[in-house]
């Protein structure tokens, strides 16, 4: 335990306090406190004393909380620099702590301007690989969680997917249409996946697919279409008489129409006289 500690309380001693990092600082003496046990020191003002009428447990408390307050203000003390040093050797690890928050919270929201300016400005070049850019945006998503402005899924891929080229719009709109939920890293998977199957032309061969079938579709149509016969009496009444080829729609035969059939007109005779007459009327009409 003694070594582990030891240890990363080198984190702290490798770069001392010095006024312009002051958030890598403080994220390193976290690290430390927690594993220690102690952050609860520089995030909980000095307990009032319990009194000598108090009981066991609670003046036990107190004198905890006043022996790792000790220890961790001694601890920030010695790793920061001489002038830093002298500005705080009076203060307790909480007031340290409230002090140092004020003099540089305006570095901390400098560093979130920056940052989530290069995220919203980070644009992919047409042709460059998507699994570093979008390991880039990430790494940005990442550091403003830490500086305390984090983005929820939502809004992180919506910024993800607005900043690919154009060769991306079919796989965002897809993306967008089908709602899909996805975590950062499945995102970042899909994205590798899209950009492989376009460098293998897959979209491209999709479309062409999707051409095809609807040229195929309109041939189709056209040739089995064919031409438009009119309609109306005016389709049946040949002009010129009747062809050599024209056959009888009753017969069969050639050389003369169905009305002119004398195999018809014996039906009809015959229907007549069986007593079809008006049957055999309708017919005739229909022939004239």
């Amino acid at each position: 335990m003694a070594n582990n500690t030891i240890s990363l309380r080198s984190l702290l001693e490798k770069e001392k306090l010095n006024g312009i990092n002051f958030l890598d600082w403080f994220r390193n003496l976290r690290i430390v406190l927690k594993q220690e046990r102690k952050e609860y020191v520089i995030e909980e003002a000095v307990p009032n004393d319990p009194g000598p009428n108090a009981s066991r447990a609670d003046k036990d408390k107190f004198k905890k909380h006043i022996d790792d307050m000790v220890d961790v203000g001694c601890l920030m003390l010695a790793t920061m620099t001489p002038e830093l040093q002298k500005q705080h050797e009076n203060m307790v690890a909480y007031e340290m702590i409230q002090n140092l928050k004020e003099i540089y919270e305006g570095q901390a929201h400098q560093e979130r301007y920056e940052t989530s300016k290069a995220l919203f400005q980070c644009k992919m070049s047409e042709g460059s690989p998507v699994g570093a850019h979008v390991i880039k945006m990430m790494g940005y998503i990442q550091t403003l969680k830490k500086l305390g402005f984090a983005l929820n899924d939502e809004l992180a891929t919506d910024v993800i997917l607005q900043s690919l080229p154009d060769s991306f719009n079919q796989f965002v709109l897809n993306f967008n249409m089908n709602e899909i939920n996805k975590t950062l890293p499945q995102l970042l998977g899909m994205l590798r996946t899209a950009e492989s199957n376009m460098k293998k032309g897959g979209s491209k061969s999709v479309l062409m697919v999707r051409v095809a079938k609807e040229k195929g579709k309109k041939v189709a149509k056209s040739k089995g279409s064919g031409k438009i016969k009119p309609k109306g009496k005016g389709a049946l009444k040949p002009k010129g008489g009747v062809s050599k080829d024209g056959k009888c729609f009753h017969c069969g035969k050639t050389g003369h129409w169905k009305r002119n059939c004398p195999i018809y007109l014996e039906d009809v005779k015959k229907a007549k006289a069986v007593g079809a007459s008006v049957s055999g009327t309708a017919h005739e009409k229909e022939s004239n």
